[in-house]
């Protein structure tokens, strides 16, 4: 965040959190102002990061149709901590390289909490910063 100069709120607690209302309570917010970061590994290795609100699923054929492959594969959780340096679960919406796929609908929002690169922490962040953050093609990818 500092690297990238964004205006966010990194925000770290003493417990980590299992489900998106359980984060919600604590941060007093919306479980609809949460996203999570499906990634994926594309036809020659890259790697595809598909932003969707918590409550949605990521679609395959439409990640596949927005890039112009063939169907990506989700990743495993040893190759989610190789390819991002975050454990799965815990992997934000920016901060390393990846093609980051945002759907349509997170863009609706003002801010989104993202995962923050540990089972303890959240970023809240407005989503100019994030689509300043991550260079994201916003499309819609949900099912």
């Amino acid at each position: 965040m500092r690297v990238n100069n964004l205006r966010a709120q990194y925000i770290e607690f003493n417990n980590s959190f299992h489900t998106f209302e359980a984060a919600a309570s604590e941060v007093k917010g919306s479980v609809n102002e949460f996203v999570k970061n499906i990634c994926m590994i594309g036809e020659v290795g890259q790697l595809i990061v598909a932003i969707v609100k918590g409550e949605d699923r990521v679609s395959i054929l439409r990640v596949s149709k927005v890039l112009n492959i063939s169907h990506p594969r989700l990743i495993t959780k040893k190759e989610v901590l190789e390819a991002t340096g975050y454990p799965a679960g815990a992997v934000p919406s920016f901060g390393f390289e990846a093609i980051f796929l945002i759907d349509k609908k997170v863009t609706e929002l003002e801010f989104v909490y993202t995962s923050g690169g540990s089972f303890n922490s959240l970023v809240k962040i407005h989503i100019r910063e994030l689509l300043k953050a991550n260079k994201g093609v916003v499309k819609r990818i949900r099912e």
